[in-house]
């Protein structure tokens, strides 16, 4: 192994002694060696040190930061700080990932010389696996500018289905919002990537397994009411810092505002007046200083946040509940069909293997396109952009 790594993996820690092992599992066996893997300890009460130090006696490559219970964006930030790789990655420690993933991930990094390296994900939920195809399948196999593909703003961050060039991160200033516990961090520091990267490789493969049923996992505890509202005040804060403010303010809005409705829909009843309140006033301001663009939105989207600034919380609550019970009736209604109607079964499996045709097609041609150094751009594609953002 090189002196400096060529990807340094960060995996933050918090009692996660049900699932460490095989997160570590999947990183020491990693079919590309030339990583170091930097365990962030946040103060565990549980076995989770005595797994680290187990890995480590055994792979000199593992480094362990130790702290007090300060925080995901702390010990993120602590991580970044001590990484000395070329790309940096990100595990959490309740997940996994396949073997040859950084193999494939840095090859394209390498390749294209990008700045970041985004691949799709698996749901995995009591050990089965569900591909999320997330990444823009047109936009697939090359290097593209998120400024001018704005879809990719609007999707859930997702870092840990990517790599990062350190020196890039360190350029500009990109890190973790401080807040306590582990709720959204993710978020600024996803939007301040897109915000300032030109050079994004995506590939539509998943390498990733992201672990849905942890009881503990931030996705299932609300967390901090109003810690996502801290992230996209930090995130306008960056983008005037950094004199981008003026291009990405109604694109931040929009993405803002998706962020807001993934709220909405698993807050308690009683915590929502207070979030209601929140997301109103920044979205009152945002009116005033005519950032809002309604063809940026989604139909629907539009349709609810004219009901928050123009309504009172009881008709925002109500507004809430009918689509979640909407959503719940939809899933209930395709399971049925799954059962009762063989045919519907059928075309949904037919969807999943023209999908999968789809990405084998798109990896075909970037394997051609590397063997004769073809330029690697799509421009026909362009003219996806409106679809893509919807």
């Amino acid at each position: 192994m090189s002196k400096a790594p060529k990807i340094s993996v960060l995996v933050p820690i918090y009692n996660v002694e049900t699932y460490l092992r095989q997160c570590l599992d999947s990183l020491v066996h990693q079919t590309f060696t030339d990583i170091e893997i930097i365990c962030i300890n946040d103060g565990s009460s549980d076995g989770s040190a005595a797994i680290i130090q187990e890995f480590q006696k055994s792979d000199s490559r593992i480094k362990v930061i130790d702290k007090k219970n300060t925080g995901y964006g702390d010990s993120m930030n602590r991580g970044l700080k001590k990484a000395t790789g070329e790309y940096i990655a990100i595990v959490e420690p309740d997940d996994y990932i396949d073997l040859d993933a950084f193999e494939k991930m840095y090859d394209y990094a390498s390749t294209y010389d990008a700045e970041v390296v985004r691949a799709n994900y698996y749901f995995n939920q009591a050990g089965k696996d569900q591909k999320n195809v997330y990444l823009y399948t047109p936009d697939t196999g090359r290097i593209i500018n998120p400024r001018q593909r704005s879809w990719l703003f609007y999707q859930a961050p997702s870092i840990w289905a990517a790599i990062y060039k350190r020196d890039f991160l360190r350029k500009n200033q990109i890190d973790f919002l401080t807040t306590p516990g582990a709720s959204y961090q993710d978020t600024g520091f996803n939007f301040k990537v897109l915000a300032c990267a030109e050079k994004v490789f995506l590939t539509p493969e998943a390498f990733l397994h992201y672990r849905t049923d942890n009881e503990s996992s931030s996705i299932n505890n609300p967390g901090k009411v109003l810690n996502v509202c801290y992230e996209y005040a930090e995130i306008e804060k960056f983008l005037k810092k950094h004199h981008k403010f003026t291009e990405l303010a109604p694109t931040m809005e929009v993405s803002k505002f998706g962020a807001y409705c993934w709220n909405f829909f698993r807050l308690k009843t009683k915590l929502l007046p207070e979030f209601i309140n929140q997301v109103r006033t920044e979205y009152q301001q945002a009116a005033r200083d005519n950032l809002l663009i309604e063809s940026y939105f989604e139909p629907y989207k539009w349709k609810f946040l004219q009901t928050i600034l123009h309504k009172g919380n009881f008709a925002v609550i109500c507004h809430i509940k009918r689509i979640t019970s909407k959503q719940k009736f939809r899933q209930i209604g395709k399971k049925i069909l799954m059962r009762i109607r063989p045919m519907y079964r059928k075309q949904f499996e037919l969807a999943q293997v023209i999908r999968d045709l789809d990405i084998q097609n798109t990896l075909l041609e970037i394997k051609i396109a590397r063997l004769y150094q073809i330029p690697n751009s799509k421009t026909t594609q362009e003219q996806h952009h409106d679809k893509a953002q919807n």
